[in-house]
């Protein structure tokens, strides 16, 4: 784990030779078995560790091994960093890292015009560039005249650093990834210790393996230090950013959930039992947690979907609290058992990693169509607690929340992260736990005030029912799908008993409103010409988009939602204070839907479903769109 601890942040030392920027968006691009996710990932914690702010977006292939140099299995990873809060991995990037043909072919379109384009020249041959689609040579056809470009040989230059180590020419060029890596140190003035310590570690078992990709690092990094390339290629270094001292380090959305999960656990004084079953993108929750047993956690990776979300639930019976994940096409499979905890009132954690769909639809791509299936997805009526994750980092407090909200009204929550969050990384100030807010939990006690216990008689502030594990003399109650009784929970099949619990299950999930912050808007007045609002991982586009806008003099305020079900009680109020109110969701329109039937708003969509997150300058064309509209 690379950790690294801020101070107030100062301007950097002026660096004879190098620019200074503000910020750079740059962009790896190469064939699945190139290591750009590995690449882009050491980057990013090399970035961090140097002070700067970032966000990243690794982008990979949908094909689990599309052919090798083919457009379908393009991999990338781009990083959006610098001295300054960075929100979103950036639009266009300004500087694009193609390792062959085809990452050229994909990756080119997003290049900002001027940018530039740093191509391994050794990846193309005729071959590869027939299986790329294209009809001639892009480095000759004058095709790339409108970009700077440095063209290096880097599968010869690979070759010719890790000759002395004896790899077969196949595992030497396995080493291509680190040295480009190394050049691109050598263009941000990043530090290589760190990444060198990492290799030796990752490859102690084949130390002539370790130490050829650290010979490949270097070299690349020499190799920027020596070459005189016009001008072309010149160093940069980018300020620290403003962030607020403390222990950071960098952290996926996969990897904060799942702590988010233990801490959660740890403040409730409850073992956290996950079950779940392998799905893409969701299953690094469940790597995660099995490599942490020693903490407490126990872990199944269950035979299927349905299987994992009934494990989950007994765990919860049991006195621990029950978790499962998946995605978009596993939390359907596990839709009437999720209707089973909501009737035998236990609590729950139900993580959805949304991804495009319907069906199979894009499993590597983001989407966040999972909104009404969240909301409704069960037969009868069986409510159940929303929350939406904005941001990688976000992840663990909304872990902690839904853990909370369970346990303390026995019921259900679903989390709602996606595809981009879950694998996207961004610096994290590590909590202190022992200074969070703890909520122990209290289980049901026999024969408390000489009353016989009864199992669904409601606490008046929560209207949960008292959580009563099995074992425990006095404690004896029924427990199962079918409708209980009220207070005692004998089976009833009486029209006005289904009726009073169908009312009550509602009542008590409506009354966490009650329990949760009041809405505010994260930039801009609780009034004005126009409200942009968001769920999930829309915050960063659309937070940057408004905070330029606002700079620029526009009527605008960024109103982003973590509560989905209920919805917090001030929102109707607020969203009727603005002139208009836009919705920005990467679905066709379901948070639009249910704004506009709650509230009677005249709600405004700006929907996008490509399986690509916004970008800034399409949230910011929306707002000039409707302001100029307005005047």
């Amino acid at each position: 784990m690379n950790t690294f601890t801020t101070q107030t942040a100062k301007p950097p030392e002026q660096v004879i030779g190098r620019t200074q920027l503000e910020s750079v968006v740059v962009r790896f691009a190469g064939d699945s078995g190139d290591g750009i996710q590995v690449l882009g990932a050491k980057f990013a914690a090399a970035t961090a560790l140097s002070g700067n702010d970032l966000a990243t977006f690794p982008d990979f292939p949908a094909e689990i091994r599309a052919p090798a140099g083919t457009t379908y299995g393009v991999s990338a990873f781009q990083i959006n960093f610098g001295g300054r809060v960075i929100r979103t991995p950036g639009d266009a990037p300004d500087v694009l890292v193609a390792m062959n043909p085809a990452a050229l072919k994909v990756e080119l379109p997003a290049l900002r015009s001027g940018g530039l384009l740093v191509i391994d020249t050794g990846s193309f041959s005729e071959r590869t560039l027939r299986k790329a689609g294209y009809a001639g040579n892009p480095l000759a056809d004058g095709s790339l005249e409108g970009y700077r470009r440095i063209e290096i040989d880097v599968s010869a230059m690979t070759l010719g650093a890790v000759k002395s180590f004896g790899l077969s020419q196949k595992d030497a060029l396995r080493c291509k990834n680190m040295w480009t890596l190394g050049l691109v140190y050598w263009m941000y003035d990043r530090e290589r210790e760190a990444t060198a310590a990492w290799l030796r570690q990752r490859f102690a078992k084949q130390p002539n393996v370790a130490e050829a990709n650290v010979a490949a690092m270097n070299a690349g990094h020499a190799y920027g230090e020596t070459a005189e390339l016009s001008g072309d290629l010149v160093g940069c270094i980018l300020p620290p950013a403003p962030i607020a001292p403390g222990l950071y380090r960098t952290v996926t959305g996969s990897e904060a959930l799942a702590w988010g999960l233990m801490a959660g656990a740890h403040l409730a004084g409850l073992r956290l039992f996950f079950s779940s079953y392998p799905i893409t993108p969701a299953s690094p929750i469940l790597h995660i947690l099995t490599a942490n047993r020693e903490a407490g956690v126990e872990t199944l990776q269950a035979e299927d979907e349905i299987a994992a979300v009934c494990a989950a639930i007994g765990g919860s019976y049991s006195g621990a609290i029950g978790v499962t994940s998946s995605s978009g096409p596993g939390i359907a499979l596990k839709a009437e058992a999720i209707g089973l905890a909501v009737a035998a009132e236990l609590p729950l954690v139900v993580v959805d990693t949304q991804r495009a769909g319907p069906s199979t639809g894009m499993p590597t791509k983001t989407e966040q169509s999972d909104l009404n299936l969240a909301l409704f997805g069960r037969h009868g009526e069986s409510p159940v607690a929303v929350l939406a994750a904005r941001s990688p980092s976000d992840c663990f407090d909304v872990a902690v929340e839904a853990i909370r909200l369970a346990t303390r009204y026995m019921t259900p929550v679903m989390v709602l992260s996606d595809g981009y969050i879950a694998n996207a990384a961004q610096p994290w100030n590590i909590p202190d736990v022992s200074e969070m807010a703890s909520f122990p939990v209290r289980f049901a006690e026999a024969g408390r005030g000489g009353d016989d216990f009864l199992p669904y008689r409601r606490d008046p502030e929560t209207g949960a029912r008292p959580w009563a594990p099995p074992g425990k003399a006095g404690l004896e109650h029924r427990i199962g799908g079918i409708e209980k009784g009220a207070d005692f929970g004998h089976i009833s099949y009486d029209p006005a008993n289904h009726q009073r619990m169908v009312d009550e299950r509602a009542s008590k999930i409506a009354g966490i409103a009650r329990d949760i912050p009041p809405q505010r808007p994260e930039l801009g007045d609780e009034h004005g010409a126009l409200a942009v609002v968001g769920w999930g991982s829309t915050y960063g586009p659309i937070n940057r988009a408004v905070y330029v806008s606002r700079e620029r003099g526009l009527d605008v305020a960024h109103i982003h939602l973590r509560h989905l079900n209920p919805f917090p009680a001030n929102l109707g109020r607020l969203l009727a204070g603005y002139g208009r109110v836009l919705v920005a969701e990467m679905n066709s329109g379901q948070l639009v839907g249910l704004l506009r039937s709650r509230y009677l708003l005249p709600v405004e969509g700006l929907s996008k479903v490509t399986g690509q997150p916004f970008k800034i300058e399409e949230v910011q064309r929306a707002i000039l769109e409707r302001l100029e509209l307005s005047a």
